[in-house]
């Protein structure tokens, strides 16, 4: 480890502790384009891109960021060429099995979100593995948006809750934010603050949409791969600079 890897293990002193993010979620935008850059295959970027999600989570426990939530695959990317939706089921599934124990060890505790039944059998065992070992572990929660869509989140919380009301067990003016909150998929984590996107695309594809609607938005034209702590730095520095109304004066 270089000197300047290891000082930035601490946080930076630029950076106010008390005004962190507590959750930060990350649309992890530009493998491809980072591998064709580099003359490779579009897979090594996806493979380098995991690389740099693992720093990132490793950095967010250095500095103190309770919550770090990434979107892997949305339902959308089922559209991609099929060699490399395979190696992406692949990949997810071979890095669960080989970086479990040092998830154990650095105490981060891992959930997944989405249509998990549309993924492989193998991919589904690991998946509920991991979740499983991790469950009582209390560094960071690290949330896994794999097979996700914002809209279809919201669909299935509105069944669930129409269900819910025809049986009887609430009424529907029990139906409230707080309510709706508790039927999403990341129910058991409290919202972004800061949602970053790599790449410099200007959307937020389907992502958390209930969820970032307070979030402060941060866009780099940095893809992915090349998204390391210097920019996770740059990136908290500006969220700091805001000044986080909620719609008051």
């Amino acid at each position: 480890m270089t000197a300047k890897q290891t000082a930035l293990r601490e946080l930076p002193a630029d950076l106010n502790r008390e005004r962190l993010p507590k959750h930060v979620a990350v649309i992890m935008d530009g493998n491809g384009r980072w591998a064709k850059r580099q003359g490779l295959p579009r897979i090594l970027g996806h493979r380098r891109g995991v690389d740099t999600l693992k720093d990132i989570l490793r950095c967010c426990k250095d500095w103190g960021i309770k919550a770090l939530t990434a979107y892997a695959f949305s339902t959308e990317n089922w559209g991609r060429p099929l060699e490399e939706v395979d190696f992406l089921m692949t990949l997810f599934e071979r890095v669960l099995r080989q970086e479990l124990r040092e998830m154990m060890e650095e105490d981060v505790q891992i959930h997944f979100v989405g249509n998990l039944n549309a993924l492989p059998r193998s991919l589904q065992t690991e998946i509920n593995r991991s979740m499983e070992e991790t469950y009582d572990n209390k560094g960071i929660q690290f949330t896994v948006a794999t097979n996700y869509g914002g809209r279809q989140e919201i669909v299935d919380a509105c069944r669930a809750i129409a269900t819910q009301v025809q049986q009887g067990v609430i009424q529907p003016d029990q139906i409230d934010e707080s309510l709706f909150a508790r039927h999403l998929y990341t129910s058991r984590v409290c919202d972004p603050d800061l949602l970053i996107r790599t790449s410099g695309e200007m959307r937020i594809s389907n992502f958390l949409l209930w969820q970032v609607a307070y979030a402060e938005l941060y866009i780099t034209d940095t893809l992915w791969p090349d998204f390391d702590r210097t920019e996770f730095h740059r990136a908290l520095c500006a969220y700091q600079q805001r000044d986080r109304r909620f719609g008051r004066v």
